[in-house]
């Protein structure tokens, strides 16, 4: 199990947070916090394996943060998710030792990516006495993609809820279908499905009936 502590100064921001890691399996919050100084003290009292952190804090950056959980000597791994979208902050969250960066606003799909790119790590690193190359290759070079921002006019919540029918419906379903398992318009839904289909997360088929334009059916990809 991978005890996570959540830090984000916006307290609705933080409870959304804590409840996309509960719903990754291996995964449970150990901790909240608000501040810098609550996360330096959470982390001294509850020894978390991983720590999702805010850039912008009211009392110091979550850089800064970073730093002192290293110089603290904490073995913990760090994910910052925040709006800072400058190349120096994130330069330097990489210098810090941030395992990877997710710019808000995102999807739960990306948190959840790197949630088990984060197990993943952990656990090949466990199975390990003594690292071939190809071995140490595959922990610094295999990082996931982050999932692509959503184009303007899609919504992150309706894209994970059309996301979940696309995965209760393996054998693929059409946009009607969609709709109507998700509680969406047939025009929404289509949407949604056909960016899915744009960026590589979904299949189009076409079943073939009787008169008009075939059906065009969709299938969730990995």
């Amino acid at each position: 199990m991978t005890n996570v502590l959540v830090v984000d100064d916006d307290f609705m921001v933080a409870k959304l947070h804590c409840r996309y890691v509960s719903a990754v399996p291996g995964f449970r919050v150990s901790g909240v916090a608000h501040t810098g100084a609550q996360a330096l003290r959470a982390a001294d009292d509850l020894r978390p394996d991983l720590v999702l952190l805010d850039v912008f804090l009211p009392d110091m950056d979550g850089i800064q943060v970073l730093r002192e959980l290293r110089a603290a000597g904490h073995a913990v791994d760090a994910l910052f998710i925040t709006a800072a979208r400058d190349a120096g902050t994130i330069r330097s969250a990489l210098r810090a030792g941030a395992l990877h960066y997710l710019i808000k606003p995102f999807s739960q799909t990306a948190l959840h990516e790197q949630l088990r790119h984060v197990a993943s790590l952990r656990t090949r690193l466990d199975d390990l006495d003594e690292a071939r190359q190809e071995d140490v290759d595959h922990i610094f070079g295999t990082r996931p993609r982050a999932s692509r921002e959503l184009p303007k006019g899609l919504a992150a919540h309706t894209a994970d809820l059309v996301d979940s029918v696309l995965r209760a419906h393996p054998q693929g379903l059409s946009a009607t279908e969609c709709a109507a398992a998700g509680s969406l318009s047939r025009v929404s839904a289509r949407r949604y499905l056909e960016y899915f289909a744009q960026t590589g997360r979904a299949e189009i088929t076409l079943r073939y009936g009787g008169t008009g334009r075939p059906e065009r059916r969709y299938r969730r990809l990995g």
